[in-house]
């Protein structure tokens, strides 16, 4: 199989990646993705994917380099990406609340010869009515750290969810399914060594 590369530093993507069996080695890219200008949340989402892919690429061009991007979007359609600080968690929480909230995951799959493959992950998350208990709850676990939208869709943060309506993989932050449509189209074979 060819060297696989998992641009990022996130411990759930790397667990995603794991689940497949395939060998890859996690690196991280330096984006900063506050440069990013693109205001479209799915284009935002395939851009940053790309932009991550390419610089990890850059340094490794004998592998096929995985970068990923997953931005939520509220019922009210502002765009949340990872929160600044506790005041801002909730803010987007209070939003969320009672709504359906879209989850965008772009991927980017980038080869030897410049070769890429790239698409979005869409999936509908429809939050329970969070009471200020619920999100007070929520705040002091500390998983909104870090996160798109101040949540996560597995462990405790399935407790904030009503329904899902897509890839739950996608909104964990690396959409298998998609993935492995990518792979296929990219002739990367997919079994273990």
């Amino acid at each position: 199989m060819q060297k696989l590369i998992l641009a990022s530093a996130s411990p759930q993507r790397s667990k995603l990646l794991e689940s497949l069996g395939l060998p890859f080695d996690a690196i991280p890219s330096e984006v900063d993705e506050a440069l990013c200008q693109e205001e479209d949340p799915e284009t935002r989402a395939i851009t940053l994917a790309r932009l991550k892919a390419e610089d990890v690429s850059k340094k490794h061009t004998d592998a096929w380099v995985i970068g990923s991007d997953t931005l939520v979007v509220s019922p009210q359609g502002y765009l949340l990406e990872k929160p600044t600080d506790e005041a801002h968690a909730r803010e987007m929480l209070e939003h969320m609340s009672g709504g359906v909230s879209l989850v965008h995951s772009g991927l980017c799959l980038i080869g030897q010869g410049d070769k890429v493959h790239e698409g979005i992950s869409t999936s509908h998350v429809r939050f329970r009515q969070l009471s200020k208990g619920d999100i007070d709850w929520w705040i002091s676990t500390g998983l909104w750290e870090g996160r798109s939208g101040s949540f996560q869709i597995e462990g405790q943060g399935q407790m904030l969810v009503e329904e899902l309506k897509g890839d739950w993989s996608g909104v964990v932050g690396l959409p298998l399914y998609l993935l492995g449509d990518l792979m296929r189209k990219a002739d990367i074979e997919m079994k273990n060594e």
